[in-house]
């Protein structure tokens, strides 16, 4: 199926024939217009028993005339599905995407100048979902985001033509930094520029997918355009050594924070570290990251995710009193701990670097005795150089 076999306009039209009656006047034919003389072509996207139809573009066209009345449901529950008519009269589209795997009818009905109606109708089954995929993407539409935030796709299904959905997304900045995607896997397609977006910044993202052939018989559903702003530019440096971390804005330090890096049993990662999420309290058990049973802290405060595997830079408040490690010492399974109060409402160095801190902002560990992380452990792509980077592209 070529790219776009699902969004084919086919052509249906039902009228009656005109007959030009024996011993009729002439004249009276010859003063008939053209656009009285043929009927208004209604032309419904999905064509009539189709499956496979898009949730998109399905829609209703006409040509030498106006469309007077359109009606869709979902076939077999007369379920209305809500659509609106062009000011022109010449087109109609349904209000809201529809769903996928799901019968539906519309009947259309259209007029010409000279009064001469014409109808048609079809009854189309949309894409099942077993037949198509979808990409879970971030960021999402209108976010403000930090300077290191990627634009990542994460597909439901594998990808065997990484070239044709590739080409199918775009990504452009207001700052005209060159945007390139990477594959990690047949599942994931991230896209940064070679160094971090440009304060202030405008991205689009286009997500041309619908029709696209992903793998063998699996064609892409999506039809939309994301945009984001990049805010002010921040990245804080976690020094392993001095256990400290150092916060610049602009390009000026703001604060110098102590910190609580990972034990010399329990390092934490050095490299470049994107905050994914932000939690004002979580729950962090150990079980669920390979260290069996020795934590299961339920309120753990002002955390925000730096890792997949589960590095993150969260408030401490279970150190001990008379000896706080912050600044002195790494203490903890991997993370970095800050200075922090039970229930997250004192006025702490955690809440500060919570509440002045964006998803997407950077923070770079260095000095620590363990790996660089990984670039796919995280939105952590900017690990890999630009030249590896790069050749990870299909395009």
């Amino acid at each position: 199926m070529a790219r776009r076999t699902l969004g084919a306009w086919a052509v249906l039209v039902v009228g009656s024939l005109t007959l030009t009656a024996c011993g009729g006047s002439a004249k009276a034919d010859n003063d008939k217009g053209p656009a009285e003389d043929s009927a208004a072509r209604i032309t419904i996207s999905a064509k009539d028993g189709s499956t496979g139809a898009s949730i998109n573009a399905t829609g209703v066209k006409v040509s030498g005339g106006e469309l007077t009345e359109v009606k869709m449901t979902v076939a077999g529950t007369e379920q209305a599905v809500p659509g609106a008519l062009s000011a022109d009269g010449k087109a109609w589209k349904p209000k809201e995407q529809l769903e996928r795997g799901t019968k539906y009818q519309i009947s259309a009905v259209a007029k010409n100048a000279g009064g001469r109606t014409s109808a048609a109708n079809s009854i189309f089954t949309t894409v099942t979902s077993a037949n198509s995929f979808i990409g879970t993407y971030t960021p999402d539409d209108g976010s403000t985001v930090g300077v290191g935030m990627p634009v990542s796709f994460t597909f439901d299904k594998a990808i065997s033509d990484r070239k044709a959905v590739e080409s199918g997304i775009t990504v452009s900045s207001s700052s005209g930094q060159k945007v390139v995607g990477h594959w990690f896997g047949a599942q994931r397609l991230d896209f940064r520029p070679e160094g971090y977006w440009k304060a202030g910044s405008e991205v689009t993202m286009k997500i041309d997918l619908d029709g696209v052939e992903g793998a063998k018989g699996i064609h892409g559903v999506q039809d939309k355009t994301v945009r984001f702003t990049v805010g002010r530019s921040q990245v804080s440096t976690v020094d392993a050594t001095t256990q400290t971390m150092t916060v610049v804005r602009d390009g000026k330090t703001i604060r110098t924070i102590p910190i609580s890096a990972g034990s010399p049993q329990n390092t934490t990662y050095n490299g470049q570290m994107v905050v994914s999420e932000k939690f004002v309290q979580t729950r962090m058990n150990g079980s669920t990251v390979g260290f069996g049973g020795e934590y299961d802290i339920p309120d753990v405060p002002h955390a925000m995710r730096l890792t997949t595997s589960g590095t993150f830079i969260h408030g401490n408040y279970w150190y001990t009193k008379g000896n706080p490690p912050f600044g002195r010492q790494g203490t903890s399974h991997g993370c970095v701990g800050l200075q922090d109060v039970q229930g997250a409402q004192g006025d702490t160095p955690a809440k500060w670097f919570y509440d002045n801190t964006l998803i997407g902002d950077v923070v770079a560990v260095k000095n620590s005795p363990d790996k660089t992380v990984a670039p796919d452990n995280g939105l952590n792509g900017w690990n890999m150089s630009w030249s590896a980077w790069t050749a990870g592209s299909a395009l």
